[in-house]
């Protein structure tokens, strides 16, 4: 399983982010409200970086070496496929609240409440806490260079465990 890019992280955010600027621009633009997700969507973010970093540090307690018992390979792999989704929603989440966030911020001059806009400043940090979170645990479910998961030394580099 390959690692996460950068470039294809920022790539997300900034198509998000230009999705979520049209869509904003014409909500507004039509009378509808502003496509951000409510608040109480950062209890549900809270709840998914709190089962990402509590499988995560599983993974990293077996690979520095507590190996009292196995390491269930299909739990290792759903927490790494788990931090890359955690990563790829939080750019996405991230891309298109700032997406918002710069057509709100046209607006400031025309709205009577700034509600909208310091939602997607909340967003945009849940977001942000999710790509952390995710690089984070994935580096967690990397193996040492001189080790191959077997406890005797190896040179699989870049390998996960």
């Amino acid at each position: 399983m390959s690692t996460l890019r950068f470039r294809w992280l920022a790539l997300v955010g900034v198509l998000a982010g230009l999705a979520g600027w049209l869509a904003n621009w014409l909500a507004t633009r039509n009378g509808y409200g502003t496509p951000t997700l409510p608040l109480t969507s950062l209890v549900t973010t809270a709840v998914i970086l709190g089962i990402t970093l509590v499988f995560g540090r599983r993974v990293l307690r077996w690979r520095n070496g507590n190996r009292d018992r196995p390491l269930d390979p299909i739990l290792a792999t759903r927490t790494l496929v788990l931090a890359q989704a955690c990563a790829y929603a939080g750019a996405l989440s991230l891309g298109w609240h700032a997406g918002i966030l710069v057509d709100q911020v046209a607006l400031l001059a025309v709205r009577s409440t700034t509600a909208p806009l310091w939602g997607s400043v909340a967003l945009m940090v849940g977001g942000i806490l999710m790509i952390v979170v995710g690089l984070v645990v994935e580096s967690f479910c990397r193996l040492p260079p001189d080790d191959d998961g077997t406890g005797a030394p190896g040179s699989i580099e870049g390998e996960y465990a």
